[in-house]
């Protein structure tokens, strides 16, 4: 982990997370200048590196201020940005009454650095509005949680995600954040940036088994396809549900939603580093799709209540993991059908053997 690579200022935060394999070097480039956002960016080789020309990267026109050397080593690149929090709640007759828009490229965030764990290897990224007149972040704030992975496992904590060497974690967080209605939800809007000829599509997976997030059976992938071969190059996956605490059990559960995935009708912010790395081409040469993700419970009291929430997402590269029976449910699961099956083949042989007992009685006629 590199925290602002090449500058000494902590007014701006860039993490840089590279991982080397026996052949191949994936770098995920965190940032909140603009839009809070993760480049991902794949190369072969072992040797490549991230460039970043501070001056140029802090400037009005950030195009070209972020590559990797060598740039023919790149192989592959993508980009997810949190662009903005909506806040609604329903009013009479299902209306749904939405509050002015939290616009993520508008916080002020603190500095990473100090919450950099260079061991657990995770960070935060924390935020307020740069403007509240509503007051609601004066004992809130909001927050995305990074964590890389050295190798593969899963989670405790829940939703208990697995995850592999090729993926990180970022968890959105909302923490004592007033609503500004009585039963308020909350929607994460999100947005992709691909290459011309990768198509993103979301994926919805049901399972009969939650012994890893009990009461939850969906699983949501977001994942971008070569429209040439159709193979799978990145991923973010989720698991419909978020928590309302920080030691989240299944009692805190918060229904989790996606609304659908387009293609975005709007520009990014110039500020991004998305256009510090692709250019001013993002939107004509690359294609920009967006997503909603909605969390509430019922009537939205879960949040009115707790005055807390979190919803995380693995992201990474290749294939998304892919749960599977452990080896306690597979017991379970062969004794409980394996049991009526010995119960009624014993319960045939008794019954045959007590059938030729009582006809052995009898002599034979001649």
């Amino acid at each position: 982990m590199q925290y602002n690579p090449g500058w000494n200022n902590s007014s701006v935060n860039l993490l840089h997370v590279r991982a080397v394999g026996p052949s191949d070097t994936l770098h995920y480039i965190w940032s909140s200048i603009g839009a809070p956002t993760v480049l991902l960016v794949a190369t072969a080789g072992r040797s490549s590196t991230l460039r970043v020309n501070w001056t140029r990267l802090l400037s009005p026109a950030p195009a070209g201020a972020i590559w990797i050397d060598p740039p023919s080593s790149v192989v592959y690149s993508a980009a997810v940005v949190f662009t903005k929090v909506f806040e609604y709640s329903e009013a009479k007759m299902l209306e749904e009454l939405f509050y002015p828009t939290y616009d993520l490229s508008d916080f002020s965030w603190d500095s990473v650095n100090h919450t950099l764990n260079h061991t657990a290897l995770t960070a935060e990224f924390t935020g307020i509005p740069a403007t509240d007149p509503s007051g609601s972040f004066s004992n809130g704030s909001l927050a995305f949680r990074v964590t890389a992975y050295e190798a593969g496992g899963r989670d405790e904590p829940l939703p208990s995600l697995l995850h592999t060497a090729n993926s990180s974690k970022v968890e959105f967080v909302l923490a004592g954040v007033v609503p500004r209605g009585n039963s308020s939800r909350f929607v994460l809007e999100l947005a992709t940036v691909e290459e011309t000829g990768v198509m993103q599509k979301l994926r919805s997976t049901r399972s009969i088994d939650d012994e890893y997030t009990p009461t939850i059976f969906e699983m949501l992938s977001l994942v971008a396809k070569s429209q040439n071969d159709s193979s799978t190059l990145s991923f973010l996956q989720w698991k419909a549900t978020a928590y309302g605490s920080q030691t989240p059990r299944r009692e805190d559960s918060i229904q989790c939603r996606s609304r659908g995935l387009q293609a975005a009708n709007w520009s990014l912010p110039v500020s991004s580093i998305v256009h510090a790395y692709f250019g001013e081409g993002v939107g004509s040469t690359y294609t920009i799709s967006a997503i909603n993700i909605s969390f509430g419970g019922e009537e939205g009291k879960v949040y009115q209540e707790k005055r807390y929430l979190s919803w995380s997402a693995l992201l990474g590269f290749g294939q998304p993991p892919k749960d599977t029976f452990s080896p306690l449910v597979i017991s379970i699961m062969a004794v409980a059908l394996g049991t009526p099956m010995v119960i009624l083949l014993v319960g045939s042989c008794v019954v045959l053997f007590a059938q030729r007992k009582r006809y052995s009685e009898y002599e034979p006629i001649n």
